[in-house]
Order: structure tokens, then sequence, then C-alpha cells
């Protein structure tokens, strides 16, 4: 039913939202500011709610050795992905040659749009990006929701608290009571996710229009496929390490990837998803640590644009790129990809690194993409989303975190154990309260809490 079901609700704002920005363009870019303003909401939960899963999760393996051994296990498989991201996007693009004669002119391209678009910035260097993760306050991490900082914090504090043990009681049940909280949080500032959507929706395509489809067809085409063949295989590799059907997965959390879909931001469903990796069998440490990294680490879908661009821009300006320099591509991307999240126009940044390194694509080239940078996003976020969690599952039962009987009864269960598709007041307590211990109190020596099917 339209009232109880948040998918059915996303899914009319989103077909709403498309209409109005066809017939009202004015009127659909005038409200885009309702999804900024609900991905600002849900941007502010992140940081906390990280902590708690984190910090309560390595409290509750109660050993932090096999928490390190799942950051290395996530590392290796988010290099391996990432890695054949770009790899398939570079053959595809050689298969298809999407922006073969076009024959432009790049002294007809404006230099500067490429600088407005990114506000002058620049991609950090890898010193620079393991010193900015490293927090330089306890305060300050949480204030500029820097999220690799926040998990040095909770690694750190989940450690300390294994070192206490019982000298500190308290302090683990504060933070599970706090973790509730954020969640129930999480839960009001999802009641306006139509509305989000509906806005986002409306915003793109009364700003952009739907001419650019046309323009920059057998561009997005390629980029689209290549993005459904990657999670093709994704599937398969799920299935093959774990048991599990990502089709399934899909349905379970229909309506978060319909969200993400709709505002463009996977972060947007960050919560929810974390919360539902832990109802689907996965345990706390393994989803606090894999999923927030993979915003970072594991962007396999940027992964994608970046490769199947750069080649784009060297064929519409007439470049034939070798076989050495193409191998130079995936490398610099392989760099340049790492640490994207969150810094604004941070896909032309890479470009223009890439373009830059070759030495024979004019760095006015990227410019080209700018007209079909957004109606890329919503390839990138999802194809992003999905990937981080197959990670999750797949890295959890490599280190023996997943409990495979109950992710495959929530998963294959006939409502998909779908909580957004209950009754609404349900949806909205049942969907925020997180699974914890039974009891408050509980100590680090005991078993993980995910033993009891959510949703």
């Amino acid at each position: 039913m339209l009232r109880t079901s948040l998918f059915t609700q996303v899914a009319v704002a989103l077909l709403l939202g498309v209409l109005v920005g066809k017939v009202w363009p004015e009127a659909g870019a005038a409200v885009q500011w309702v999804s900024d303003g609900f991905i600002r909401l849900i941007k502010t939960m992140i940081a906390p709610l990280v902590f708690c899963v984190v910090v309560t999760g390595i409290a509750k393996a109660g050993d932090l050795r096999a928490f390190g051994r799942i950051g290395v296990k996530a590392l290796v498989w988010f290099e391996v992905a990432s890695t054949l991201a770009l790899v398939l996007g570079l053959v595809a693009a050689n298969l298809v040659s999407p922006g073969a004669g076009m024959n432009v002119d790049p002294a007809t391209l404006d230099p500067d749009a490429v600088d407005a678009k990114t506000g002058g910035g620049e991609l950090a260097s890898t010193s620079d990006f393991v010193l900015e993760s490293l927090p330089t306050s306890f305060v300050g991490a949480f204030a500029e929701n820097s999220i690799l900082q926040v998990l040095v914090l909770a690694c750190l504090t989940g450690a300390a608290l294994l070192h206490l043990g019982p000298k500190v009681p308290a302090i683990l049940p504060a933070v599970a009571q706090v973790e509730t909280v954020v969640f129930t949080l999480v839960g009001y500032i999802m009641r306006l996710a139509p509305l989000a959507v509906f806005a986002a929706s409306a915003g793109l395509i009364g700003q952009y229009g739907l001419t650019v489809i046309t323009t920059y067809g057998k561009l997005i085409a390629v980029c689209y496929l290549v993005g459904l063949l990657f999670l093709g295989l994704l599937a398969v590799a799920l299935r093959l390490l774990t048991g599990i059907s990502l089709w399934h997965f899909v349905r379970y959390t229909r309506a978060e990837l319909l969200l993400a879909l709709g505002t463009a931001s996977s972060e947007s469903v960050m919560p929810r998803m974390m919360d539902k990796l832990r109802k689907a069998g996965c345990r706390d440490d393994a989803v606090g640590l894999v999923l927030p990294t993979g915003y970072s680490f594991n962007l396999d879908g940027a992964s994608i644009y970046l490769s199947v661009g750069t080649l784009f821009i060297a064929q519409a300006v007439g470049v034939d790129l070798s076989l050495g320099q193409q191998v130079t591509v995936v490398l610099v991307l392989m760099l340049t990809s790492k640490g994207m999240a969150g810094v604004p126009g941070s896909a032309f940044l890479a470009l223009s690194a890439t373009a830059s390194s070759l030495g024979v694509i004019p760095a006015g080239a990227v410019a080209l993409l700018l007209g079909a940078d957004r109606i890329m996003d919503s390839m990138r976020v999802v194809v992003n989303l999905l990937g981080n969690c197959v990670a999750v599952f797949v890295v959890s039962r490599w280190d023996g975190a997943l409990d495979l009987p109950l992710a495959r009864r929530v998963l294959t269960a006939p409502s998909g154990e779908s909580v957004t598709d209950e009754d609404e007041d349900e949806d909205e307590d049942a969907t925020v309260t997180p699974v914890t211990d039974e009891s408050a109190g509980s100590t680090p020596d005991q078993a993980p809490a995910n033993t009891t099917a959510g949703g």
C-alpha cells in the first residue's frame, strides 16, 4: 500500500519528480534544496553511528586481532574489485569507442569550466590522505564529519575497552544506548525520504532536461552496461564465496537502493544499510569497519566511470592511446580513485590528474564530461553501494563473522524481511532499533548480537 510501503512512496515520488522537472523545469530546480537538506540530516547521523557500531563491535568480538584481520581482508577485496572495475571500463570503451567521431577541438572548450566544478581544489597526495585520516582532536573528527578519522577513534576506543575489561563496566552499555538513540533519529529523518527523492529528481530534470541523454547517449549506455556487467560478476562472486544471492539482497534492500538512486547519494542510506546488514547476519565489527571504509576505498561505480570517461575524452579529441598508456591510466586511477568520497568534483580532479600524467590529452578536454556527469550519478551510486555491501558479506564470510543460516533465512523470506514494507508505524519503530545485546550491560566476552532475524 502507498501509505505503508517506503519503496512505493519513494518510487511514486521519483516519477512525480521527473514529471514536474519536465513540465515545470524552473519549479523542479527550485526544490532541489529539500533533497540537499535531507542528505545533510542523514550525514549528521553517520559519524556517531559508525563510532558506536565499531566500538561495540570490537568490544563484543573480544579480539582486536580479528578486527585487524577484517581490515586487511577488506582492503585486499577493495583493491581487487576496484581494479576489475577499471579494467572492465577500459575494455568496453575500446570495444565501443563512445567518443569516436566527435572530432572536438580542445581550443573551443572552456579551460576554467572544470575549476568552476571543483572549486579549484585538488586530490590529496598519499601522504596527505594518510595524515587527513588521523584526527587532530576527538571532537573535531565528529564536527568535520570525517568518517575515516571517526573510524580511527572508534578502533582506539574499542581497543581500550578490551584492555580495561571489567574496570569500565558502564561504558559499553552507554555506547549501545547512544547507538539506539541515533538509529531512532535516523528513523525520524527517513520519514522525509519521499520528499527528498521528489526534490532531487525534479531538480535533476529541471536543470539538465532529458536532452543530455541523447547528446551523450553512447557514453551513458557504455557506462551503465559496464555497471550491469560488473554487478553480474559481483553476483557470481557472492554466490560462489558465500552462497548468498545478490538478487535476494537487492529485494531485501529495494527501498534503500531506490532512495540512493533517487537522491544520487549512497550516504543517504548508509545508516539503514548498516542496520540491515547486521540483521542479515553480518557481525557488528565487520559491518562497522568494512562498509564505511568502502565509501572511501571501494568506489567501483566511480572506477568504471573514470576509465570509460578517460578513453571517451581521448577519442573525442582524436588521441589514440597505446596499450602502455592505457596501463598507465589504470595505475593512475588506482591511486586517484581512493579517497574521492566527500571531495567536491573529485571525478574531474581524478580525470584531470590522469590526463596530465599521460601528457597527450589536453587538460581542458575533461570539460567534455560536464554535461553528462550528473546523469552518471545513478550508476555510480548503485554500483558503489552494492559493491560495498557485497564486500561486507564476502569479508564477513572470509573471517567467520557471518551467520550464514540467518542471512539465508532473512534474505529468502517471502517479504525479504524488509522492515520498510511493514506498517508505517511499525516500520519507523522497528528499523531504527539495531540488533543489540539482550542486556545493555553485556560484557565484551559475550557472543555477538546477530543471533535473531531482524525486520
